[in-house]
């Protein structure tokens, strides 16, 4: 098992930036494909970014390409999303995921992910 604690969330204006952090424990990280995800009120959990467990692979959501970056390092196992150019629609609760996998692939759906943390809150003001 890995537990998962996220943060780094809280108010940004638009068009500033946010940095999150994943702290994973509990397991080898190196083992782990990593995931974003963020949930805003009244919408469904949608995925913002995946690395995979080797850090050779990433994907990006269209809504976020050229903005967001996920970056991990297993040294310190911990996994970050980088937020640039915030917009206010990027509002939400944003958490992070694991997925135990050895394939090179990045998990897109969040039914393939195995753990999550409880979440942070962005906030994003016009």
């Amino acid at each position: 098992q890995v537990q998962l604690v996220e943060s780094g969330g809280g108010l940004a204006q638009a068009g500033g930036s946010l940095r999150l952090a994943c702290a994973a424990s509990g397991s080898t990280f190196s083992n782990y494909a990593m995931g974003w995800f963020r949930q805003a009120p009244g919408k469904e959990r949608e995925f913002v970014a995946g690395i995979s467990w080797s850090g050779a692979n990433t994907n990006v959501a269209v809504s976020v390409k050229g903005r967001f970056t996920i970056s991990r390092d297993d040294a310190k196992n911990m996994a970050y999303l980088q937020m640039n150019s915030l917009k206010p629609e990027d509002t939400a609760v944003y958490s992070c995921a694991a997925k135990f996998t050895g394939r090179r692939a990045v998990p897109l759906n969040r039914a393939d992910y195995d753990y999550w943390g409880q979440g942070t809150q962005v906030t994003v003001s016009s």
